[in-house]
């Protein structure tokens, strides 16, 4: 929020050769000209409109300034240029991008929304309509990636689960003694298309912290598994998950619903002794050649409360580092392909590995747990938005992997493409967007811009 009582303006007067004065005083500017990227792609994505239908406002009609449209595409555009808190709203409400990205003229336009408005807005958030945004998030996604990959033959769904540490007094935040602090525990789920190294946010569950990891992994799945199957009708489907997720029932459920699965299995005795004579020959090895060395082999594996057996893969592995004893460090997965051991290890499960990265980006890049509202389910509205920013990053991560920006994360695309300074000046006929002419990338902006249905002029 603007104070005035602060001086925008100060005097260094011997930092450099000249006296330097730096001034808070440009009107109709901006640090987020390129954030006009994030609205052409959500023009061809339909996500914010999506969202938005799924919502009933209860409010006086009369009274109202700014609608759900409004407050939506607001939250959501703000948290993908890095204002992910409700009080960004007071600092950005006269911004002249973002009243832009509202279809507000970016000059004489009508003021966003303040932080109470916003807070309200938030504080209101009731399961039902959380249920159906997440829906439409859903199936955006996945209309979006059956235009562009209509003959997937493997689609991979993972399902991570991720800390979001507490510092107030938040509902249903509770000690977790795994992560060692108060939080709440998200569960992400992603789409990965064949072999592509890129995993695609498809849901996002606020969890309180203190369930155990297999609680609303079967509802994402029953709400999820029938979209994938709809839309790709020819495709195998393939579930990936980490060892806390292994449960009887899950198990039951893939095979009922004929679903391909590789999910890591926590260490027990049966497992230990299984992996015993694998390891023996290893130990040997890595004394003579001080390296760490794998094999990998399978057993059938059926815990007491499984009706049947089922194949387990094992990786055997002594760990070597200089200066210290080898260490035994076997690992299990549950699966039920049929492909070699060391194949499904390698190329099917650790795979899922960059799956991280994906959190990573949701965390640092756009502070997905931000979750410092008092009531649980606004703050599930909270991470429901952040995963819509995410979406819309992802779909300009895509089409910049023809450019020299290809694969980069967030925080590298909003650097590069979107916190970029602007002057904007308004005439009768246009709105024109003055960048500066240092910007270290105005090709690839533009490449995607046009990309993404600018023309020259």
């Amino acid at each position: 929020m603007n104070d005035p009582t602060v001086p925008h303006t100060v005097l260094f007067p011997d930092l450099f050769n000249n006296p330097v004065v730096a001034t808070f005083d440009q009107p109709h500017a901006s640090s987020d000209g390129g954030a006009v990227l994030l609205k052409a792609v959500d023009r061809r994505l339909g996500l914010i409109d999506a969202l938005v239908a799924t919502l009933t406002d209860g409010r006086d009609g009369a009274k109202v300034t700014h609608t759900m449209q409004d407050l939506v595409a607001q939250r959501v555009f703000g948290i993908a240029c890095g204002h992910p808190d409700g009080n960004d709203s007071d600092a950005l409400a006269d911004d002249p991008i973002h009243k832009l990205l509202l279809d507000r003229d970016p000059i004489a336009g009508r003021r966003l929304a303040s932080q109470p408005t916003v807070s309200r807005f938030e504080q209101a958030a009731t399961p039902r309509p959380l249920y159906r945004m997440a829906e439409a998030l859903a199936d955006t996604v996945i209309a979006r990636h059956r235009r562009r990959c209509r003959n997937a033959r493997v689609i991979t769904v993972d399902v991570d689960v991720t800390a979001d540490p507490t510092h107030g007094a938040q509902q249903l935040t509770f000690f977790n003694g795994f992560y060692d602090t108060w939080c709440y525990l998200p569960l992400v789920a992603t789409l990965t298309f064949d072999d592509e190294p890129r995993q695609y946010l498809v849901g996002a569950i606020l969890r309180p912290g203190n369930v155990p990891a297999t609680t609303g992994v079967r509802g994402l799945l029953l709400r999820l598994l029938p979209k994938v199957w709809r839309a790709f009708p020819k495709a195998r489907v393939r579930l990936r998950l980490d060892g806390g997720f292994a449960s009887p029932e899950l198990f039951q459920h893939l095979e009922w619903a004929g679903v391909e699965y590789v999910v890591a299995m926590a260490k027990n005795s049966v497992l230990e002794a299984a992996a015993e004579p694998q390891l023996g020959p290893l130990r040997s090895q890595v004394t003579l050649t001080h390296e760490t060395a794998t094999r990998y082999h399978e057993t059938l594996y059926q815990a007491k409360t499984w009706p049947h057996p089922r194949r387990a893969i094992i990786k055997a592995e002594v760990v070597w580092h200089h200066g210290r004893e080898p260490r035994d460090n076997p690992r299990f997965v549950i699966t039920n392909l049929r492909q070699t051991p060391e194949w499904i290890y390698r190329h099917v499960y650790c795979a899922r590995g960059d799956g991280e990265n994906r959190l990573k980006e949701l965390h640092h890049a756009l502070a997905f747990g931000r979750t410092s509202c008092t009531r649980f389910w606004a703050n599930q509205l909270r991470v429901t938005l952040t995963a819509a920013a995410f979406v819309l990053f992802q779909e300009l991560q895509l089409r910049a992997d023809r450019t020299a920006l290809a694969g980069a994360q967030v925080a590298r695309l909003r650097h590069a493409l979107i916190t970029i300074g602007v002057h904007v000046v308004r005439s009768v006929r246009r709105c024109v967007l003055h960048f500066p002419q240092s910007h270290p990338e105005p090709s690839i902006w533009i490449r995607l811009a046009r990309d993404l249905g600018a023309v020259p002029t």
